[in-house]
C-alpha cells in the first residue's frame, strides 16, 4: 500500500469501525422480542435500588439487551436518577426507551382485591395478605390503633370494625398498610352521603349506630328483598326494648367458634350477646355494603318482631310470638326431628325464636 493511499484506508476503516458501532448500538437498544411474540414479565423494582442494579435486573428478566446500553441511556436522559419503585409489567417487545418511559411514569401494576360485604377485619386483613396487597398482621395491627384511628379518621374507636367498606379496589403489591386502610374508610365516606348523615340524625341514631345495625342486617341474610324487612324487625325491637336476639352477634362475642351454636353460648356474658342485653351491641360486627346501611336507614314499614329462616336462604316473618313459634315449628323444629333422633346435636333455631 503506498503512502498515497494510507489516508484512504484510514478513513475506510474508521466508516466501517463507526458503521459497525452504529449497528451494534442499534442492535443493543431493540426489543429483546418480536412484536409478534409479546410475552409480559412482571419485574418488581425494589425501594432504594440504583439505576445500574435496575439494569442488572432487567437484563436478568430479559427485557433489555445489555444493561451497559440501559445505563448509558439513563445517563443520556438524565433518568438515572428518577426510577420509581414497584411492580411493573415489561414486555420484551418493548424498545429500551418505552421501558424507561414506564419506569419514569411509574406506570406499576395495580392488582385488583375484592373484599365481600360483611367480612370481619381479620377476614379482609386474610385477603389482603393471601392477594400480596400488604402484610395481614401490620394490616390487622393498624385497624386496632386507636390512636392511628383517632388521628387519621377522627374516629375514637378502638377498632375499625364495620368501617372498612367493601368493594373492588385497585391496590400495588405491598402497598403500605396506611394507604390501604384509608383507601377503604374513604370508600365509606363516599357511600355514606350527607343525606344519609341527615337521615341518621333523623331516627335519632348515630353513623356507628347506623354501621353496627347495617353490619348485624348484613350478617342476618344475603336475600337482598330481605334487608328492609330485617331492619323493621330490629327497629321495632329497638323501640319496644326488647332484646335483638341475634345469633351472629353472640357469634362475634366468642373467642372461640366451631360453627355450631350452643345454648351455653347464648348464656354466656359477653358485650355482643343480645340475648343478655338489650339494644345494640357495641358497635359493628363485620364491615357492611351500601344495601345494608340503606336498609338500616330506611327500614320497612311493619310490624314484625320475629323472623325465622326457612332454610331456603329466606326467612319467616311474624308480628306475634303465637305466629313465630307456629313457623319455628314449620321450619325448624320439625325438619330437625330425623337429626334429633340420629344426633343428640340439634340445629339451633335461629336467633328469632327468642322474646
Amino acid at each position: 500500500m503506498t503512502r498515497r493511499h494510507l489516508p484512504w484506508f484510514v478513513i475506510g476503516t474508521l466508516c466501517v469501525v463507526a458503521l459497525a458501532g452504529f449497528f451494534f448500538m442499534v442492535w443493543l437498544t431493540s426489543p429483546v422480542a418480536s412484536v409478534s411474540e409479546p410475552s409480559p414479565r412482571l419485574v418488581d423494582i425494589p425501594e432504594g435500588a440504583s439505576f445500574r442494579q435496575v439494569a442488572a435486573l432487567l437484563e436478568q428478566r430479559q427485557v433489555i439487551r445489555s444493561r451497559l446500553a440501559f445505563t448509558l441511556l439513563g445517563k443520556l436522559t438524565s433518568a438515572d436518577r428518577r426510577i420509581i419503585p414497584g411492580e411493573y409489567a415489561l414486555d420484551p417487545a418493548m424498545r429500551p426507551r418505552e421501558i424507561l418511559s414506564k419506569l419514569l411514569g411509574g406506570q406499576i401494576v395495580l392488582h385488583p382485591v375484592t373484599i365481600p360485604e360483611g367480612y370481619t377485619v381479620a377476614q379482609v386483613a386474610a385477603v389482603l395478605d393471601e392477594k400480596g396487597v400488604v402484610d395481614g398482621k401490620e394490616f390487622l395491627n393498624l385497624t386496632h390503633d386507636r390512636e392511628f384511628n383517632l388521628a387519621t379518621f377522627h374516629l375514637d374507636r378502638e377498632n375499625l370494625e364495620g368501617y372498612l367498606f367493601p368493594d373492588t379496589y385497585l391496590f400495588p403489591r405491598n402497598t403500605k398498610p396506611k394507604e390501604v386502610v384509608t383507601a377503604m374508610v374513604e370508600g365509606l365516606w363516599r357511600v355514606f352521603t350527607p343525606e344519609w348523615r341527615s337521615r341518621a340524625d333523623d331516627i335519632h341514631l348515630s353513623v356507628h349506630e347506623v354501621l353496627t345495625l347495617a353490619s348485624v342486617i348484613e350478617k342476618e341474610t344475603g336475600a337482598e328483598h330481605e334487608r328492609e324487612l330485617i331492619s323493621s324487625v330490629f327497629h321495632n325491637r329497638l323501640r319496644r326494648r326488647i332484646p335483638l336476639q341475634s345469633d351472629p352477634t353472640v357469634i362475634y362475642g366468642l373467642s372461640a367458634f366451631d360453627g355450631n351454636l350452643k345454648k351455653r353460648d347464648l348464656e354466656r356474658t359477653t358485650p355482643y350477646n343480645t340475648y343478655r342485653i338489650a339494644g345494640l351491641p357495641p358497635g359493628p360486627i363485620a364491615n357492611p355494603g351500601s344495601r345494608s346501611i340503606r336498609a338500616a336507614l330506611y327500614p320497612a314499614a311493619t310490624t314484625y318482631l320475629y323472623f325465622v329462616s326457612k332454610n331456603n336462604g329466606t326467612h319467616h316473618f311474624s308480628s306475634t310470638l303465637t305466629e313465630h313459634n307456629q313457623a319455628v315449628d314449620t321450619y325448624q323444629r320439625r325438619r330437625s326431628e330425623p337429626a334429633k333422633r340420629a344426633s343428640p346435636k340439634r340445629p339451633h333455631p335461629k336467633v328469632e325464636t327468642g322474646a
